[in-house]
């Protein structure tokens, strides 16, 4: 009972090894070379045969997007890690450049990626789904520390973030994205709770001057 055990299980942690390695290769060679990049190229740096490849992903469409679904998982995470960080505005700041990398690394998939708004297909609904909840739940954090305006929501800011990186065909578009995503977190900074915003002191009344009869 064991030996079965042990024999059957044994080809599914290969294969999901396998898998893993595809989908590492294909981040590396589709970054490096664009979506046309071969598939031949991500089975060689996989050190997987063709064949394999394509057992996994009989597509290159299957295959873009499984990277894809997989960087956007990898978004989520990230999210949840920062939800400890000490400043929560700094921490959204942070996923947000991190978000603009993925884009700048992805090539080809930064269309993608503003395509999850304008498509109904399931891809766009599992990363508005992952997407939004990463980034509202850093939201959340930094209204509720007061230090973030609170009439701004989730997809008002991911819809801000793919029109910057609409930007992407311009040379040095991630340097101009990163500046201007600066700007746009600042402008939304609320006013620290428990510190009202201090008031122009009153300038004192001139003393009335008495005219000599």
């Amino acid at each position: 009972m064991d030996d079965h055990t042990d024999h059957s299980r044994k080809p599914r942690a290969d294969a999901v090894r396998n898998r893993e390695r595809v989908l590492e290769a294909a981040k590396a060679v589709f970054s490096a070379g664009g979506p046309e990049a071969s598939l031949e190229a991500v089975a060689k740096r996989a050190g997987v045969g063709i064949g394999t490849l394509y057992r996994h992903f009989p597509t290159r469409e299957d295959l873009f997007e499984a990277v894809y679904r997989r960087e956007v998982e990898q978004l989520s995470e990230l999210a949840e890690q920062l939800k400890n960080a000490k400043d929560p505005v700094d921490a959204l700041r942070r996923w947000l450049n991190s978000t603009v990398e993925f884009v700048a690394t992805k090539k080809g998939m930064s269309a993608a990626l503003a395509l999850t708004f304008q498509s109904t297909s399931e891809l766009a609904a599992f990363s508005m789904d992952r997407l939004t909840k990463a980034i509202g739940s850093l939201l959340e954090r930094a209204v509720a520390a007061g230090e973030m305006r609170g009439d701004i929501s989730p997809e008002d800011l991911l819809r801000a973030l793919i029109g910057m990186c609409y930007m992407h065909d311009q040379p040095g578009w991630q340097s101009s994205v990163l500046r201007m995503l600066d700007v746009f977190v600042d402008g939304l900074r609320g006013q620290p709770a428990g510190k009202p915003k201090a008031r122009p002191a009153a300038k004192p009344a001139k003393p009335a001057v008495k005219r000599k009869r």
